[in-house]
């Protein structure tokens, strides 16, 4: 009957610690669920966002691809991006073929495969 009460004291003692001491190496206690803050995430569904296809270093004029659902207006400037810098600025001027569109670039440089985007 001792056996069995060391036991079950040893077992209570290790279940009751295990629970109480949840404690992060980095960030100190965590924190109960109700009281931890998180950020939002916000995405934009209605961004503007395609690709150089093509690009005329001498007549100064891109061919872009967007998705066919989403469209740039004429004379719409969009920005160009390459590895998340800012490299130029186009202003879309037609004709438009399937989900191709042609623009004039008004400021900096494009190459085949910069992103392009309206923010």
């Amino acid at each position: 009957m001792r056996l069995t009460f060391q036991i079950l004291l040893l077992t209570l003692v290790v279940a009751v610690s295990g629970c109480a001491t949840k404690v992060s190496p980095e960030y100190g206690e965590v924190p109960p669920a109700s009281k931890i803050r998180t950020k939002p995430v916000v995405k934009s569904s209605d961004a503007l966002s395609g690709r150089v296809v093509r690009f005329s270093v001498v007549g100064r004029f891109v061919i872009l691809n967007f998705s066919i659902a989403k469209m740039p207006a004429l004379d719409q400037t969009l920005f160009i991006y390459r590895e998340n810098l800012k490299v130029g600025v186009v202003k879309i001027t037609g004709p438009q073929q399937d989900d191709n569109i042609v623009a004039d670039i008004v400021e900096g440089e494009a190459k085949a495969g910069d992103e392009v985007r309206d923010r």
